[in-house]
């Protein structure tokens, strides 16, 4: 980190501690290779000693699986002693805690080796190179998150979830209503604390709408002009929701599929991309005819099954998909159409985008970003041509031909050239290790439904 970046990021600590002098602590967040938020919860006094000189973490956090163990197999824990990396504060990320009763701050950091390079298996670093292609190229990325939810009861039947009883009626809900404003009226408080949250962290949260099933909700991010941005706030905006609802008495999950029957949680990323001019190269009146977007599209779906580990990354990731649920199973694209994987959305020329459908709400943001843009690098320098949009119902036209499991996705991934040109092998193999192990813990576990079927009955 240069002296003058320091000083200026110092310089925002003054100005932070100035405004809020109430402020007792700062966590420290840092997010590993699941989007699980982790880090250190220093009081206001150390905070200088952070920007100055950063604080340490070990390597192994981005080697954790979902419970939080170190998988060995990725060679970041004890073969290299369990060693510290340094982590320093992004800029810009200094925000207030708003649910918290002692007043403390947050603030995003990313992982260094000493010497000061950026650590390679920080997802964050890892849609940093991706995003430098395009800066070699002269080209802005514009991008924005809609990231679903379910509100759920703090208390759950047999370890299963169940929906939250309604603050106004005291009931709970049980029917699709899809954009009902009745139902975010009865979850006005909790739903509306989020969006002021999100104001006062500055994430730029504009809309909730009700989504596909009971107590589930969408929150619409605006699109900023740097995509590893948009990232930290889908990562900032994951853990406000969360905290929020505990407020309010309620429980949240990003589940990818929580429910049997009901719709699971997806997280769609808009895209579009600026030339050197700040022109919109994706614009156009007849997108068809646009040779870029269609190019961008044609690396998209080429891919999108080497992708699918980073997009849909746990067991439970691959139930969420099926045609009642429009969740695509076939690398398909459209026109303003809801049953295809890239969606490119109707409206002003100007405003021509991707919509990438595919990813759960379980999906690390910076990974899921890193690879959409890998594609749509891969599809423009390439020239690659998409085949013609789908009209109509995609399920009808498309066989599934995606990975629809976690072990074909990883063995996809595992030997894509085209992604090891994007994603430092390195990196995919200390991914794969970790969700090779998760995976074989779930395989060697015995489901109730095994003992339901077969314990009294062969």
């Amino acid at each position: 980190m240069s002296v003058p970046l320091r000083a200026v990021q110092l310089n925002e600590a003054n100005a932070f501690l100035k405004k809020y002098p109430e402020v007792l602590y700062v966590d420290l967040l840092i997010a590993d290779m699941n989007g699980v938020v982790r880090g250190k919860r220093i009081e206001r006094t150390s905070l200088h000693k952070v920007y100055e000189k950063g604080i340490n973490l070990p390597a192994s956090l981005f080697a954790l699986d979902i419970n939080g163990s170190t998988v060995e197999s990725t060679g970041l824990g004890l073969d290299i002693g369990d060693s510290d990396r340094i982590c320093y504060p992004i800029p810009d990320t200094l925000c207030i805690e708003p649910w918290q009763k002692r007043p403390t701050a947050q603030l995003l950091m990313t992982m260094h080796e000493l010497e000061g390079e950026p650590f390679f298996a920080d997802p964050r670093e890892v849609l940093r190179q991706v995003v430098s292609k395009f800066d070699a190229m002269g080209l802005t990325i514009c991008a924005a998150f809609e990231l679903e939810f379910y509100l759920i009861d703090q208390d759950n039947v047999n370890g299963r979830p169940q929906s939250p009883r309604s603050p106004v009626s005291g009931k709970r809900p049980m029917s699709t209503q899809v954009y009902l404003i009745d139902d975010l009226d009865e979850y006005v408080d909790c739903l509306q604390d989020i969006l002021e949250g999100a104001k006062e962290q500055g994430i730029p949260a504009d809309a909730i709408v009700k989504e596909s099933a009971p107590a589930q909700f969408e929150v619409n991010l605006h699109h900023v002009s740097d995509p590893i941005k948009a990232c930290d706030y889908a990562v900032l905006l994951k853990r406000l929701v969360k905290n929020i609802a505990y407020d309010h008495e309620m429980d949240t999950t990003f589940m990818a599929k929580p429910y049997p029957g009901q719709a699971g949680n997806g997280l769609h990323v808009h895209i579009s991309i600026l030339d050197k001019e700040g022109n919109n190269i994706f614009a156009s009146e007849d997108p068809e005819q646009n040779a870029a977007l269609r190019h961008a599209i044609g690396g998209v779906l080429e891919t999108l099954p080497a992708q699918m580990a980073f997009l849909c990354p746990n067991v439970n990731s691959y139930r969420r998909f099926g045609a009642q649920f429009y969740v695509p199973n076939s690398p398909s694209w459209g026109i303003d159409n809801r049953t295809v994987a890239v969606r490119v959305p109707t409206g002003s020329a100007d405003a021509v985008r991707i919509e990438h459908r595919v990813a759960g709400a379980d999906a690390n943001p910076y990974l899921l970003m890193a690879s959409v843009l890998a594609g749509i690098h891969h599809g423009l320098t390439n020239e690659i041509e998409p085949g013609p949009p789908v009209e109509g119902n995609s399920y009808e036209q498309n066989e599934q031909s995606l990975p629809n499991n976690l072990r074909d996705a990883l063995r996809e991934l595992d030997d894509s050239e085209v992604m090891a040109r994007y994603i430092d092998p390195l990196y995919i193999d200390v991914f794969v290790a970790c969700k090779e192990s998760e995976l074989a813990e779930f395989e060697n576990s015995i489901s109730d439904l095994e003992y339901n079927w077969y314990l009294h009955t062969v």
